[in-house]
């Protein structure tokens, strides 16, 4: 069995290369919500793809189902008597926003105090280099089976997923299955992610005249679609900002209470903002449902003119808690729209991606081992901590093999601003996630 010792003399050797191809895996804009972006999508599966043979794959396919996006299904067989292990990332990437807004350009990977920006850098691309650089550290022979299992569609709530796993059921079976999709605690704490919230996102239309008229002529006793939509809106929160959406599971944690004052600092609150909702934020951001408006059709104000709009659409989002269920919280989410119309206008509700909230129980052998094998990279002991993102991924996967060990690890920190402006990657802390990884892998062998 190689050593710690062993396997950081190992990963020393690959990490630089792995590096470089991150960088340039980075550089490929494969944003997967914007259709003109497909092509970058499929380059950057194809990479995936490429690399998983340089690294020793017995089998390598792209792959994909009912019209989606591609994934990367690779295999390592086991040798006798070693259990196999599902190795899970993400290709695809979100949106930049505002461009103009980043240090440097999102889609220019660019290192500065130890970090790695650009859009993709942590999430989730670190993951799928990581399971490649550990790969190579082995020689592509690894003490255990393994499976890597990249996807191209996970932002946007992985909406073939459960088609990809009836096609490839029995090649995606493991043992255990590692999830390189989540945070630590810090850049020097791994932490172990016990409970993700679901995700239900639906286009709500307000449609109330036939045509757009004259706002000084009309104005007044004819209202406007675009208003009308604000007020709907406004009614999804209550004067707490806590969701008013009957229907929502709503759960508890022990977890200890966040220094609120250093928690609105690190979210970047601008003065006098308040913080929403009501409980502990442990609570607020990971046992407790979220809705948040993403996204507005509407005129841009440089095109505006005085007309009263016939419609206006958004997108809403919605994280649930765990505990609940997809189907009854979009059901839920659509007859409150539909039940807080204003002024008689028309609601139509349709379309939208949806992802189950996750619970696990981290404990058993392999949770025993993975502590030591942290421990051990990151010179600290592994903490358990929920997360108020969703992995739509790991409720599929752990109800088609309910006898898999599930690990949610963590690629990115609490500074790594996953979705937001100048995301970033701890290049330290990649290091020692890539020798946990390996570590944990050597010890299921034994």
């Amino acid at each position: 069995m190689r050593t710690a010792d062993d396997l950081r003399a190992a990963l020393a050797d690959v990490l630089p290369g792995a590096r470089a191809d991150l960088e340039a895996l980075v550089r490929v804009p494969s944003v997967s919500v914007d259709p003109a972006r497909a092509g970058a999508v499929q380059e950057a599966a194809d990479a995936v793809a490429a690399h998983a043979r340089d690294a020793g794959a017995a089998s390598v396919e792209v792959v994909r189902a009912d019209g989606g996006a591609p994934a990367v299904l690779a295999s390592w067989p086991a040798p006798e008597g070693a259990p196999t292990v599902l190795l899970y990332a993400h290709l695809d990437v979100q949106p930049t926003g505002p461009e103009q807004e980043w240090t440097s350009p999102p889609f220019a990977p660019t290192e500065r105090d130890g970090r790695l920006y650009g859009r993709g850098a942590a999430d989730d691309k670190a993951g799928v280099l990581m399971h490649l650089a550990v790969l190579r550290a082995f020689g592509g022979t690894p003490p255990c089976g393994v499976v890597l299992f990249v996807e191209g569609e996970e932002e946007v709530g992985s909406p073939t997923l459960p088609a990809l796993l009836a096609a490839h059921r029995d090649r995606l079976r493991a043992d255990v299955i590692v999830i390189a999709d989540s945070a630590n605690a810090a850049v020097d704490v791994p932490a172990f992610t016990t409970s993700l919230r679901g995700l239900v996102d639906l286009l709500v239309e307000v449609h109330l005249l036939a045509r757009p008229v004259h706002s000084g002529l009309f104005g007044g006793p004819v209202g406007d679609a675009l208003t009308a939509l604000c007020r709907l809106l406004a009614t999804l929160h209550d004067d707490e900002g806590a969701v008013a959406v009957a229907g929502l599971h709503r759960g508890t944690s022990d977890a200890p209470d966040l220094d609120a004052d250093v928690f609105r600092g690190d979210v970047g609150l601008v003065d006098g903002g308040q913080l929403l909702g009501r409980g502990t934020l442990p609570e607020r951001m990971w046992h407790q449902p979220a809705v948040t408006v993403i996204g507005l059709d509407a005129p841009a104000t440089a095109d505006a003119s005085n007309v009263l709009l016939p419609r206006a659409r958004a997108k809403v989002s919605l994280r649930l808690a765990p505990g609940d269920d997809a189907a009854r919280a979009r059901a839920a989410l659509t007859a409150h729209l539909q039940e807080h119309a204003p002024w008689g206008a028309e609601v139509t509700v349709s379309g939208g991606s949806s992802g189950e909230p996750f619970a696990l129980e981290p404990s058993g052998p392999t949770y025993d081992l993975a502590r030591q094998a942290f421990a051990d990279a990151y010179g600290n002991d592994a903490v358990e901590a929920g997360i108020g993102g969703s992995i739509p991924f790991i409720a599929e996967f752990a109800r088609a093999y309910p006898g898999a060990t599930v690990l949610v690890t963590g690629v990115g920190d609490p500074a790594s601003r996953w979705h937001g402006i100048d995301e970033s990657l701890h290049l330290g802390m990649w290091e020692r996630a890539c020798l946990a990884e390996a570590l944990l892998l050597e010890r299921l062998s034994g």
